[in-house]
């Protein structure tokens, strides 16, 4: 589990979506801090003056002079250039704006919150991926040791058959019968192999390790252990840390600072700016400053605002529907997953029997065997029986342990 979350490309995808989400929250910030610009040119102009030009005037709008820079009147056209420089900083700086700016760094927030969320449920996803895996490898392990076990007392029993039918104390159809149950038990061995090296293929692919990585045995084997803990407690549990259930919660705070966005533009945003600047066609430079407070006020934008703020409801009011679907969905999830362990356990139980009885079976279908009480037949029906039984036993702890991880996956336990 540790490997697949560390190494797995879909985890490290949503940690740096989570992350880049983070940093959309700074971008929304700095708009609270003081935005500083800085701007140069220099031109190489002609430098002809307006001259005389007649100016359609109204009588309202004040006009320039019609001679420039000191130049007579209906002067000619130049194409002499002169040097044109200039230069300024200007500094902007947010005061208020009734929620504008706030409201997006509370949505740029929740929405990182959401981010989070979402990578902790793709962690919870990996981790039952690689649980289901783990295990597959696990059974397929066993299986392995209860046909080894079976090829190991077929052979005996082959060579037990060729004894007493070389001794003409069997016939020789009990040597043929025999045979045909090793080689059985060969054709289960070499399939189980095939399941364990899939298997481990589906485990190395999980955890994102190396095509040439080394083999590797597990320690471990599949156990049991008694249902604890009540169906309610599980669900309130899902409840609690569900990830899924954080991702839509997230989403709709962030769809109500939306709405504090929005309602913004029915009231004015005031801001301070200030400046300097030199510019001439040489040394020294002409300097002006400026500074100022600048008030914006929306007075008709085409009742966008309202659609706006309308939007926003309609939006946060859907994830609202979307968490209470996922809630029931979660009820359904949980009491299906506990049902499935409660059944998983009592299956294990019935394996149990099953497994001990066909033990029995086998053991004294094999003394009256020896015996020469019994018939060939009725031996290998026994050795069968018992190989199957031990194997639905593999499959009835791999089915539990599955089980468990779909509960521990569906309650959010197992992050």
């Amino acid at each position: 589990i540790e490997l697949t979350i560390r190494n797995h490309p879909r985890g490290l995808e949503m940690k740096s979506e989570a992350r880049a989400a983070n940093e959309r929250v700074g971008e929304a910030r700095a708009a609270l801090l003081p935005q500083v610009y800085s701007a140069a040119e220099y031109l190489r102009s002609t430098d002809n003056p307006i001259g005389n030009t007649t100016f359609l005037n109204p009588g309202f709008i004040p006009r320039i002079t019609g001679t420039l820079h000191g130049a007579p009147a209906n002067v000619g056209q130049s194409f002499s250039t002169t040097d044109n420089f200039l230069t300024g900083v200007a500094v902007q700086q947010y005061l208020f704006d009734f929620g504008r700016v706030r409201g997006r760094i509370e949505q740029r927030d929740e929405e990182a919150h959401a981010a989070l969320s979402q990578s902790r449920l793709t962690e919870l996803d990996l981790v039952f991926e690689a649980a289901q895996r783990y295990f597959a490898l696990l059974a397929a392990g066993q299986k392995i040791k209860v046909y080894q076990k079976a090829i190991d007392q077929r052979s005996e029993q082959l060579h037990a058959a060729q004894v007493k039918a070389s001794a003409n104390l069997t016939p020789q159809i009990d040597v043929l019968t025999a045979q045909a149950a090793l080689t059985r038990a060969q054709t289960d061995l070499l399939e189980a192999f095939d399941q364990r090296d899939i298997a481990r293929v589906a485990l190395n692919n999980t955890m994102a390790i190396s095509r040439n990585a080394p083999d590797y045995e597990l320690a471990d084997v599949l156990t049991y252990q008694p249902v604890s803990g009540s169906l309610e407690s599980f669900f309130a549990s899902a409840i609690a840390i569900r990830p899924d259930l954080r991702v839509l919660e997230a989403q709709a705070r962030a769809a109500g600072a939306q709405i504090k966005q929005a309602r913004s533009d029915y009231f004015p945003s005031v801001g301070a700016t200030a400046g300097y600047s030199a510019m001439g066609t040489g040394l020294p430079a002409a300097n002006n400053f400026n500074a100022g407070i600048v008030v914006t006020w929306p007075i008709f934008n085409g009742f966008a605002t309202e659609h706006q703020v309308e939007e926003a409801k309609a939006t946060q009011n859907a994830i609202r529907y979307a968490i209470e679907d996922l809630e029931l969905r979660v009820w359904l999830d949980v009491k299906s997953a506990y049902l499935e362990l409660q059944t998983a356990v009592q299956r294990i139980h019935q394996a149990e029997a099953t497994l001990a009885a066909s033990s029995g079976q086998l053991e004294l279908a094999d003394k009256r065997y020896n015996a020469g009480l019994g018939n060939i037949i009725e031996l290998t029906d026994a050795e069968r029986f018992y190989i199957q039984d031990d194997a639905a036993y593999v499959d009835a702890l791999y089915g539990y342990s599955v089980a468990k991880a779909t509960l521990d996956r569906v309650t959010g336990a197992s992050i």
